[in-house]
């Protein structure tokens, strides 16, 4: 796998540390890739990794400024991060800032993507209008303290797994349903009998509630590379 380069980043007070992978090529567009509650792993590294062979830059986001040894002390990060929705939405604006401000990043389309809680963390760009054309989630939660309160103007896709134990149907329902409230443009991809965290070969926790699925793995990256083909012309 190529090596990333770090690339630091400012929230206010609080210094990120990204990770941006480099197409061998001019960039077609420039994408910040929201990793899971573990902040970057090698998973994660792996897709920007892979968004970059495609031909995209792309920046891995950092989500907490700290280091995150162990699952408990993600969760712990993640209920204070995303305890004020403002903050948070700020902290994710954050990510896509410092993508835009790339010398690398001038003029080019910006798309987002994300895993688990960084699936949930586009889907909040999308609600504020972020300056992406498109969003891309992945076994993301679709919960959020606060609603679309506009019309939303990103694309939205979600991949998501049917027997996901996080993402219960009345949850999906009611994203639907915020979606058309909102004259979003979404498609929702959903993979029968497949759990949380489908996208990941090495999953932590390692459980039955989260585990790799291959197919459902390959049919939702090529869903995402067919929709930013479609938004980018």
């Amino acid at each position: 796998m190529m090596a990333l380069e770090p690339v630091t980043y400012h929230d206010g007070d609080t210094a990120l540390n990204g990770l941006l992978a480099r197409p061998a090529g001019k960039p077609r567009a420039a994408v910040v890739v929201f990793p899971t509650i573990m902040n970057p792993t090698p998973f994660v590294e792996a897709k920007a990794a892979a968004l970059a062979e495609a031909g995209y830059l792309a920046l891995v986001a950092d989500f907490y400024g700290a280091e995150v040894p162990d699952f408990q002390t993600s969760m712990q990060l993640a209920e204070a991060l995303r305890s004020h929705v403002d903050a948070y939405r700020a902290r994710l604006l954050a990510a896509v800032s410092a993508l835009q401000a790339l010398p690398e990043a001038a003029g080019l389309p910006l798309l987002a993507i994300g895993f688990c809680m960084g699936g949930q963390a586009v889907l909040e760009l999308a609600r504020v209008n972020a300056p992406v054309l498109a969003v891309s989630s992945f076994h993301g939660l679709l919960e959020t303290a606060r609603k679309a309160e506009q019309p939303i103007k990103p694309r939205i896709l979600v991949c998501h797994g049917d027997a996901d134990v996080l993402v219960p149907r009345n949850h999906v329902i009611a994203f639907w349903e915020e979606m058309d409230a909102a004259k979003a443009t979404w498609h929702f991809h959903s993979y029968s009998d497949v759990p949380h965290g489908f996208t990941n070969p090495n999953p932590s926790p390692a459980n039955g509630a989260i585990s790799y699925n291959a197919s459902a793995d390959r049919q939702s990256w090529a869903a995402m590379l067919g929709l930013f083909d479609e938004v980018l012309g």
